[in-house]
């Protein structure tokens, strides 16, 4: 009977610790969250989120300016890990509209991250446009609502100064590096 009540004892304790949910990865990207943050987080909430980091928010002065203000999330070392934007200025109940990933420890379940490359991107998600700006092209992955920004010194130069040029995918070099790592909500 005793050696019965052992062997219940120690199975109850190994359900009960195998049940117990995995705290979520602080630095996993998935298509509406990035650890903590998600596309319904409001900006009130974010001193929750961040509560082990520091967070900087940058006033434009006047509620009738009508430019959106970053909100700056810096690890307490001092090292930047996100830029914020809310959808509405000044207003603490407005969500987040886009989220700039600086830290490379931000990645997605397909390990892309701010240090890959567009050869990283193109084999881990479809490539659903690319859009030629002036000094720059932004590569859009609606998977997972990002948006790289590449850098046109990263093209070959009969592509960087025209900017009604159609820019395929197949054209971007492989080993082109990401210049900005943005998700939209």
């Amino acid at each position: 009977m005793k050696n019965t009540l052992v062997v219940a004892l120690i199975s109850v304790l190994l359900v009960a610790s195998c049940a117990k949910d995995k705290a979520p990865d602080p630095f996993l990207i998935k298509k509406n969250q990035i650890g903590l943050l998600n596309d319904s987080t409001q900006v009130k909430d974010l001193e929750a989120v961040f509560s082990s980091d520091s967070i900087v928010r940058f006033i434009a002065g006047d509620e009738f300016v009508g430019s959106v203000n970053t909100i700056e999330v810096f690890e307490k070392g001092g090292k930047k890990l996100l830029d914020i934007s809310p959808r509405e200025t000044l207003d603490s109940t407005s969500v987040i509209a886009s989220v700039r990933i600086l830290d490379q420890r931000y990645k997605t379940d397909k390990n892309i991250s701010a240090l890959s490359t567009f050869k990283d991107i193109k084999e881990a998600y479809k490539i659903s446009k690319v859009d030629n700006l002036i000094n720059v092209i932004v590569v859009s992955v609606n998977e997972i609502n990002a948006s790289f920004t590449i850098d046109k010194n990263e093209l070959p130069a009969s592509m960087r100064f025209d900017m009604d040029m159609n820019i395929d995918p197949i054209q971007i070099p492989e080993k082109a590096k990401i210049k900005h790592f943005m998700l939209h909500w």
